[in-house]
């Protein structure tokens, strides 16, 4: 195949990798609102708690009989999980188009190179490890309630890189061609996709917290506060020592081999150390001052933000970042004490 052939591979791969994440995204939705009981079956549970109260229930419309309502209990089970396991099917199928769009991109380059060489590459590359991860972790977290939120980020960030980020393929900069590109960035994107399933969990605690238990509804597929916390807390242990890694050791070491300096205090490298900051944080008060709940949540959240601005933002609002070539505007970056030109990514 001619480069322009995996090029266009790659674009159709995309196209139809955020199709299936759309139907994927319908099909969980259609799977929570399935979880709805029916207007009679909600009556008769409030007419059962307000006589347990002791007081006067009036029923509105003649509940189905027991039979009924367990055969319909019953149908309703099983259709929710028929859509719950055809919306895993269709994010597998997605997942895999997903990965065939990104070997394409790297494919087209002349020489062949990996998929990360500007930000558009980078936000695709980053929303695949999102996916993955949270299919990785589905069985073992127990994460099916988490897959209308996946599938929804996932669309959404695909439209953005699509419409407003796309970029021709060109060779990597100098900077960017070297194999500890690899090992830094495959260690970056994973413990980017576990921090952001961490972060949704962290988030879900709030609302649940607000809203309350409840038995009936889609909030009712979310699991208790006490699993959300405990869930949050090990996707971010995961995810920890492996940002550590690509923050703390390859990042630097390929800052010295780029720049011939381990660390230049350029803002991509002091946000990616706030970022370590907040999670070293959060998990250190968990572990000595027993945080756990509310402000564990909010603690975890404030790193997610910190984490995505520096994925995004600093290659938007700063300046004066080395790692410019890697976002969405053109710089000039030092390579060894030169000036090289950047790769032109919008």
């Amino acid at each position: 195949m001619t480069d322009t052939a995996w090029e266009t591979l790659s674009n159709q791969a995309i196209g139809v990798a955020g199709i299936f994440y759309f139907l994927a995204l319908m099909v969980h939705l259609a799977e929570w609102a399935s979880m709805r009981a029916p207007k009679a079956t909600r009556e008769m549970a409030r007419n059962e708690a307000g006589q347990a109260r002791g007081g006067v229930a009036v029923a509105t419309g003649g509940p189905p009989s027991a039979g009924e309502g367990a055969e319909a209990a019953a149908a309703r089970s099983q259709r929710v999980a028929f859509l719950g396991r055809l919306g895993v099917i269709l994010t597998i199928i997605a997942c895999a188009g997903h990965f065939v769009s990104l070997v394409g991109r790297g494919m087209a380059a002349d020489p062949n190179r990996v998929p990360w060489g500007n930000m558009y590459e980078f936000t695709v590359s980053g929303s695949f490890f999102v996916v993955l991860m949270y299919l990785a972790l589905h069985r073992k977290y127990a994460l099916a309630w988490m897959a209308p939120i996946v599938t929804g980020f996932v669309v959404t960030v695909l439209m953005v890189a699509v419409i407003w980020l796309h970029s021709e393929v060109a060779p990597l900069t100098e900077a960017l061609d070297s194999y500890w590109l690899v090992i830094h960035v495959i260690s970056a994107v994973i413990a980017t996709g576990a921090f952001t399933l961490g972060g949704i969990a962290s988030i879900m605690y709030l609302v649940k917290m607000r809203v309350g238990e409840t038995t009936t509804g889609p909030m009712s597929r979310v699991p208790s506060l006490a699993v959300l916390d405990r869930t949050a807390y090990r996707v971010h242990a995961f995810a920890f020592p492996v940002w550590t890694f690509a923050v703390l050791i390859t990042g630097p070491i390929w800052a010295h081999e780029a720049w011939s300096r381990y660390w230049n205090w350029d803002p991509k490298e002091v946000w990616a150390f706030i970022t370590w900051v907040v999670y070293a944080a959060y998990l250190h008060a968990r572990a000595t001052a027993g945080w756990k709940g509310r402000n564990a949540a909010i603690l975890a959240i404030i790193g997610l933000a910190t984490l995505w601005f520096n994925f995004i933002g600093i290659n938007y609002f700063s300046t004066s970042s080395q790692h410019s070539y890697a976002g969405g505007a053109p710089a000039v970056v030092e390579v060894r004490g030169a000036p090289a030109p950047s790769l032109e990514t919008r």
